[in-house]
């Protein structure tokens, strides 16, 4: 079968990859049942990644006549008498606004629907993402009829959960292993430590031949050798100290636990402090300070909080880039927890009515400082902390802001819900915020249903 390259404006390029057959037709009937039968409409729609469905449609559709794809026999017909060459003219348009990339021209693209019911081309090439002119008459075919899509979301989140539990069944048996290692030490040197015990009496009672007084050396070598073994074993004492425990808490916790101990060890660390300078007694120059530090009635939490956004604030006005910006924040001192609460409040600070309006604008950079696992819940949660301090016309518009940022794949669904259902069960249950969101809560989990059940 012969063989073409892929657009018109590649057609004259010997070392083209992309290659497609050439269209083969057929007239059949007679009067006014005669039709035209695209012979290879399978290999070509094959070729172009595309439903064979689609290329007949919009031949149906441009020409002005009925047109019909059978899925079994992979027979496609479109009614009345047409050249070859006026359906492969046909063929290259809907090549240009369905399957080439917008950017780069490179046929290797993937149709997406998005939230909204528009159509994109999403290249494999370049990563330009295409907007496809929802005027076209095949746009509302291809909405009721969408394509396959090689994995769902829903398939990743399920392949990630069965890796998480994986890797913990995985830790646990290591766990038991290294606990089997340990009895099995411990027994061995028990026995060895009985021997030597055995040898030294063996000492006391003969002392006068030479391979008795051998025999001491090798059970002293013995227990050497044991005690070396038990080196494993032992339990070396940990450094109590508060900055110790500081460095272990940000290393073990998620970044969340670890903001909460931290304000908690500050706390402690306060009190402490009141007692020195109450009581009079003799400081270190560390504690000294931070209790003049008191006494000047400053709050070292809220002092961080206040720098972060400030120094938020001053990246801002610069005109980062997002990328830039992204880097901005993982060099900045701090839980990822308060780094994403003080980046929402630089950006939305002293807004009222127009809140869902800004977050719309700004989604950008809040998909910037979203990128890691589970800081979708802390934008959920500096969403919260703001709303707590915002004025009652910002509250009001939580709902129009969340699904703003869920249209544009900044949050997902889980997030949302979860972070919604851990409110609804937490002290601050009675707030404005889980009254406004409600509606939008149960908007996410009718669609969602409604997905499954088609």
């Amino acid at each position: 079968m012969a063989l073409q390259n892929i657009g018109a404006s590649n057609s004259d390029d010997a070392f083209y990859r992309y290659k497609m057959p050439k269209m083969i037709t057929k007239i059949e009937g007679r009067g006014n049942g005669i039709k035209t039968n695209v012979v290879n409409m399978v290999e070509i729609a094959k070729a172009l990644a595309r439903p064979a469905s689609y290329t007949t449609k919009y031949f149906g559709c441009e020409l002005g006549a009925q047109s019909k794809f059978d899925e079994k026999t992979g027979v496609s017909l479109v009614n009345g008498a047409h050249d070859t060459a006026k359906l492969a003219g046909l063929l290259e348009n809907f090549i240009k606004k369905y399957v080439q990339c917008y950017g780069c021209g490179n046929p290797e693209t993937e149709i997406i629907i998005t939230k909204t019911q528009m159509i994109t081309l999403k290249c494999a090439a370049c990563g330009f993402v295409s907007d496809v002119d929802m005027r076209d008459k095949l746009t509302t075919f291809i909405l009721k009829n969408p394509p396959e899509q090689k994995k769902g979301s829903k398939d990743k989140k399920a392949m990630r959960r069965a890796e998480k539990e994986r890797l913990k069944e995985g830790e646990a048996a290591d766990e038991e292993q290294k606990k089997l290692k340990k009895e099995v030490k411990k027994k061995s040197s028990v026995n060895t430590k009985d021997g030597a015990s055995k040898a030294t009496s063996t000492k006391k009672k003969a002392n006068t031949s030479d391979e008795d007084r051998a025999s001491p050396t090798r059970s002293q070598a013995d227990e050497n050798e044991a005690a070396d073994d038990d080196d494993d074993d032992v339990q070396w004492q940990t450094d109590t100290s508060l900055e110790a425990a500081r460095q272990r808490i940000q290393e073990q916790l998620s970044a969340v636990t670890a903001g909460m101990v931290m304000l908690s060890t500050e706390e402690n660390d306060t009190k402490s402090t009141k007692k020195a300078i109450k009581n009079g007694t003799p400081e270190p120059e560390q504690q000294k300070s931070e209790a003049k530090a008191l006494e000047d009635g400053k709050s070292s939490p809220a002092r961080s909080h206040e720098k972060l956004v400030e120094e938020i604030k001053g990246n801002l006005k610069k005109g980062t880039t997002v990328s830039q910006l992204q880097s901005f924040l993982k060099s900045l001192s701090g839980s990822p927890q308060q780094v994403i609460t003080a980046l929402f409040e630089a950006l939305f600070e002293g807004v009222e009515k127009g809140f869902a309006k800004e977050v719309s604008k700004k989604k950008n950079y809040l998909a910037a400082a979203t990128q890691d696992e589970g800081s979708q819940m802390m934008l959920l949660r500096a969403i919260e902390a703001f709303c707590q301090k915002a004025s009652a016309d910002a509250v009001k518009e939580v709902a129009l802001a969340l699904k703003a940022l869920y249209d544009s794949d900044v949050l997902e669904e889980e997030s949302i819900v979860q972070w919604y259902e851990e409110g609804l069960g937490g002290s601050n249950k009675n707030s404005q915020v889980w009254k406004n969101v409600k509606p939008f809560i149960e908007w996410i989990q009718s669609a969602e249903s409604e997905t499954e059940e088609e």
